[in-house]
């Protein structure tokens, strides 16, 4: 509807429907300046029928019923949130099928992301990268820091599929790419369990850190990989300077690690007994970005889907974390 248009009786019906189905919500949310606000607008859109006054109705669809329906998305949002723990997220991209394809694929999500977070002032941390041999990343770890981060971010976990004209590719053929996501909370209760961890159960191996090509940046073993034997979790990191800060750094991740595999297995339980277990939540395919020959980014599990793919690899996910939140 733009703001010039006059109004057709359908988009007035729709509006007022619109502003029906949000008071009858707001009901149970109790807010008290929405529900002034949503009272006060009720006496308008009665007042507009009353007078069949044309401008007020194009100003109410135009202006206040839009506005009412923002924040009352935004205050959905808020519930949703509230009940969640607040936690920093840690995740972890690693390149799939797909050869040289998939390293860059993995890049550009890493890049998505780290876009994602700057646009709502969240602070990203480098935690561990891998150089692929030609480009892009084998594997990428990093930590966003901000209000409820996992919470945002929890949904992106699985594997995430490229189709695109190969800029590798002398004859130009068309690529498919493959890149997992792991995502996994940090929150300060985690920090401070990290303690309680046996040393008996990790093995610990240092090595000098590397950039891309795999050449040393490093000359001494900063870089450290702890493996966590009952479990077999292994976590790197090689973005500090000194050993003993990326050591803190990796019990910091394999704690957040242990914490997320006992929720996961809680949840699949709790599926398992509703007879709804996901084949494989790991290994499932979440979203697919098609380059060419056309352009589109699908959910496989919301159904959102837009054309705007440049958009979305600059990291306006919003739609898309939103969707899922809304799904849990």
């Amino acid at each position: 509807m733009s703001t010039g248009s006059k109004h057709s009786s359908m988009q007035w019906e729709a509006a007022v429907q619109t502003f029906r189905n949000i008071s009858d919500s707001l009901q149970q949310h109790q807010d008290a300046d929405l529900l002034t606000r949503a009272k006060g607008l009720g006496e308008m859109i009665g007042l507009a029928n009353d007078a069949n006054d044309q401008d007020l109705k194009q100003a109410l669809i135009d202006d206040d019923i839009q506005r009412l329906a923002q924040d009352y998305e935004e205050l959905k949002l808020q519930c949703l949130l509230s009940t969640e723990e607040n936690a920093d997220a840690a995740m972890t991209i690693t390149a799939g099928a797909g050869g040289i394809d998939s390293c860059d694929w993995t890049r550009m999500l890493v890049e998505m992301y780290t876009g994602w977070a700057h646009s709502r002032d969240f602070r990203f941390s480098d935690i561990s990268t891998v150089h692929g041999e030609r480009a892009g990343y084998r594997t990428s770890t990093f930590r966003i820091s901000g209000d409820f981060a996992f919470s945002w971010l929890k949904g992106e976990a699985g594997v995430h599929r490229l189709v695109r004209i190969s800029p590798f590719d002398a004859k130009g053929k068309r690529h498919t790419s493959f890149a997992s996501v792991l995502v996994y909370p940090i929150a300060p209760s985690y920090e401070k369990a990290a303690a309680d961890i046996q040393a008996k159960d990790l093995r610990v191996d240092t090595f000098r850190s590397s950039g891309a090509g795999g050449q040393h940046v490093n000359k001494t073993e900063s870089a450290v990989r702890i493996t966590h034997i009952p479990t077999g979790i292994t976590v790197e990191c090689q973005a500090q300077r000194s050993q003993i800060q990326n050591r803190a750094a990796c019990m910091e991740l394999l704690q957040a690690r242990l914490k997320q595999m006992e929720n996961d297995k809680r949840q699949q339980e709790k599926a398992a007994e509703r007879s709804q277990l996901p084949e494989n939540a790991w290994g499932s395919q979440v979203r697919s970005y098609v380059l060419q020959p056309y352009q589109m980014v699908k959910d496989s599990r919301t159904h959102i889907s837009t054309a705007r793919i440049d958009a979305v690899l600059k990291g306006d996910i919003e739609q898309f974390l939103r969707a899922s939140l809304e799904a849990k």
